[in-house]
């Protein structure tokens, strides 16, 4: 899990620090944690396994010096969508003295960093299929020369009323509304390994309060971040924040989403000339990454349409409440040129899907943008999933009904650097591969002229669902032969979710 784990990086002096992140369904990873008796990849099971593990997450406690260079993980920068964890971005961060490494869900959702730390109860290796068993490290204050108690006393301290006394040991819960889920404890100080991007040799040693989670309850312990959490809130606890407090790194990160699964987290980065942006909609209690969307345009189609939503990594897919979903949903059935399927006995979580024919090796869908407060452009690359049944392929809209809070999760976000930028209040947002994040930075925001295996165009009037609408721009129909390598892809990126899925 180390070696598949990021490279982390560290601040020298005023800087910024990154590290890969890997999704959980990237080929660096899939190949490890590869674990029977779960839903097959890519099945609808295996989808609407992903959906309630989202479901769970939007249960938590949503995150309550500019010439700086930016810093990251010791082990690099690079982050990676795991398959065998869910449709999530892990890192890998070195903790103590001297440095153990853990394999951590990355959350813009959650503010707490909390790893499993001298536990009675936590998960502390998976068995693959092979019946090979992957061990995880656990933190123990025993062990690390650098490790320290938070006491009561402390400003970071959010449970004193739990305290006997100034001086005892701060602890700490973390709630979830689904299965018992939570993680308890209380938070020590320790040593979080860093670099400079500019130069991988100059180690930062920074001083930070995480968890140490001694009981992991429901989810937690089916594998949902089985090896830590790492929230990236805007809360003080966060390790963005106490980065910034202590000068070691601007108040800015960004993630980077790439296509492949691979991505990038750095530490102090502020963006670049060119990005879109819009501000934060700033609320004292409970303070998240909420932006306000005037816009959405489907197939060409633009309606004025003012709600607000949160970017969320933790978040596998988009949901959206009413009237967001109803008026995208339809307007993207309106223009799709396939059949709807109409199967009740899929098991689709995702209500929009529609039939792809045995031998077809092409087709378009609706392009999908958004229009951000202040009047740029967002506009998403991949909202759909290719799902594979038994009577054959489907592709879905990526969108899930929601009842309370609206998400921009993960699918949106692919393709992108977005820069959480905290000292100007402001999200930020740029399209790149994330490989070479300099050169990336030059890559226009343009709307997609396709993904293969489909293109996302504004389809032209059809017999289908169009119900008869003219659309100018449409795009010719372009031949493919990697709609089934796309289905693979996003079924590898899939499995296991019932064991590792965020909570």
């Amino acid at each position: 899990l180390v070696v598949l784990g990021l490279s982390a990086g560290s601040c020298y002096g005023f800087g910024t620090f990154g590290f890969d992140i890997h999704h959980r369904y990237s080929d660096p990873v899939k190949q490890i944690l590869a674990v029977d008796e779960l839903p097959a990849k890519g099945s609808p099971e295996y989808y609407s396994a992903m959906v309630h593990r989202d479901t769970v997450i939007k249960g938590r406690r949503l995150a309550t010096a500019n010439d700086q260079t930016p810093v990251t993980f010791l082990d690099g920068n690079e982050t990676y969508r795991l398959d065998d964890l869910g449709f999530l971005h892990y890192a890998n961060v070195s903790i103590g003295t001297p440095a153990v490494s853990f394999l951590v869900a990355l959350d813009t959702g959650s503010d707490l960093f909390w790893l499993p730390c001298d536990c009675s109860k936590c998960v502390r290796g998976l068995r693959t299929s092979d019946n090979q068993m992957i061990e995880f490290n656990i933190y123990s204050l025993n062990s690390s020369n650098t490790s320290s108690k938070v006491p009561c006393s402390s400003a970071l301290c959010e449970q004193q009323k739990q305290c006997s006394s100034p001086q005892s040991n701060c602890p700490y819960e973390v709630l979830y509304l689904s299965n018992g889920t939570s993680s308890t404890g209380v938070l020590v100080e320790d040593v979080l390994h860093l670099t400079t991007d500019e130069d991988k040799t100059k180690a930062v040693e920074a001083k930070i309060t995480f968890g140490c989670g001694q009981t992991q309850t429901g989810s937690f312990l089916n594998g949902a971040a089985p090896n830590g959490l790492f929230g990236l809130g805007m809360d003080n606890v966060s390790v963005p924040s106490t980065l910034a407090n202590e000068n070691l790194a601007s108040n800015s990160f960004s993630m980077c989403f790439g296509s492949d699964g691979v991505g990038r987290i750095t530490f102090g980065d502020r963006g670049s000339s060119g990005q879109g942006e819009t501000p934060f909609n700033l609320r004292q209690s409970q303070p998240t990454y909420n932006v306000s969307i005037t816009q959405v345009n489907v197939g060409g189609n633009t309606a004025d349409l003012d709600f607000n939503a949160i970017f969320d990594s933790g978040t596998s897919f988009t949901y959206l409440n009413d009237p967001a979903y109803t008026l995208i949903s339809e307007n993207f059935n309106n223009f799709a040129m396939e059949k709807r399927h109409t199967s009740n006995s899929s098991g689709l979580p995702f209500e929009y899907c529609y039939d792809l024919s045995a031998n077809q090796t092409s087709f378009k869908y609706p392009i999908v943008n958004l229009t951000m407060k202040g009047g740029d452009y967002f506009f998403v690359n991949d909202p759909i999933i290719v799902i594979s049944l038994q009577g054959g392929d489907v592709y879905c809209l990526g969108i899930v009904k929601s009842d309370n809070v609206n998400i921009i999760g993960q699918n949106f976000m692919t393709g992108y650097r977005i820069v959480f930028d905290r000292e100007r209040m402001v999200l930020g947002w740029k399209a790149s591969d994330c490989y070479d994040i300099e050169a990336s930075n030059t890559l226009p925001v343009n709307p997609p002229t396709g993904v293969p295996p489909a293109i996302a165009v504004n389809p032209e009037a059809t017999s289908g669902n169009a119900n008869n609408t003219n659309i100018s721009g449409a795009s010719p129909s372009i031949t493919s032969p990697s709609r089934h390598l796309k289905t693979l892809f996003y079924a590898l990126t899939f499995a296991l979710i019932p064991f590792f899925a965020l909570i």
